[in-house]
């Protein structure tokens, strides 16, 4: 992978298109883009009204739709849309699209920690979206991210229906806080390309088991937590989703910090 963005040139204003920006990682790049006083397009699979200095663009990336217009005059975009298939695909088309530009927007990518080392379908895909942008010829930056605490607290909700909860042994994780991914990815919107920069993490190593019993105390649930082995996740129970950059940056906020604001306390 390569460390070093290109050095096409870049313009800092004009609008920017976040990709994805209906999600829960776009919404808050959105509303911080807009504090920032960035006129800002989000291209959506569905359609949306305009908001104050926000225009929406229906299209899909994956489809190959809607992606030309979206991209009109923007200078920077900020690729937040991913789901559980086509990352690479849709990743592929909007660089694609993004090469027909007169002028070659800065392109910023959220990926995952972890996207080079775990060899299943997510990942894998993960980093052919990081290959397609860096090999684009583009301006580029990347940011790969922990999973998020929303998504871990999703996860819990849903096993924490069940008389037994399951959890995937020893997954070894250091979420973070989508908060803190929105403002790094809004600061390396606003600044020049930087290739791949240092991962973001959060504070605290835990595996999925832990997490889930620290929202079952918190939303005082008492039922046991059942590890269930699963295959192929060797490289993630060796730690390759907690260890992967020397110089990985650590959020701040906890995740416990995050499940009080998130979750009535038992009554």
């Amino acid at each position: 992978m390569m460390s070093t963005a290109n050095g096409a040139a870049h313009s800092p204003e004009g609008s920017i298109l976040v990709t994805g920006g209906t999600g829960t990682l776009g919404r808050l790049v959105v509303a911080r883009l807009r504090e920032a006083g960035r006129e800002v397009r989000v291209l959506s699979r569905r359609p949306h009204a305009a908001e104050p200095h926000v225009a929406y663009v229906t299209g899909d990336l994956v489809k190959g739709q809607g992606i030309d217009a979206a991209l009109e005059g923007v200078a920077t975009v900020i690729h937040c849309a991913g789901g559980r298939k086509g990352d690479d695909v849709a990743a592929l088309n909007l660089v694609h699209a993004a090469m027909r530009l007169p002028r070659a927007p800065h392109v910023v990518f959220v990926s995952v920690i972890g996207a080079d080392r775990v060899d299943i379908g997510y990942f894998r895909a993960k980093l052919a979206a990081e290959k397609a942008i860096a090999e684009s010829g583009l301006p580029w930056t990347t940011l790969r991210a922990a999973q998020f605490y929303d998504l871990v607290l999703t996860s819990a909700k849903a096993a924490g229906k069940l008389p037994l909860v399951p959890a995937p042994a020893g997954f070894r994780v250091r979420p973070v806080d989508s908060a803190e991914v929105a403002d790094r990815l809004v600061e390396l919107a606003l600044s020049k390309p930087a290739g791949l920069v240092p991962d973001l993490a959060g504070p605290d190593q835990s595996t999925m088991a832990d997490l889930f019993r620290s929202y079952l105390r918190a939303t005082g649930r008492h039922r046991p937590v059942v590890q269930i082995w699963m295959p192929k996740l060797g490289p993630i129970r060796a730690g390759s989703l907690v260890v992967n950059d020397p110089e990985q940056v650590t959020g701040a906020a906890t995740w416990e910090q995050f499940l009080a604001e998130h979750t009535a306390p038992p009554a």
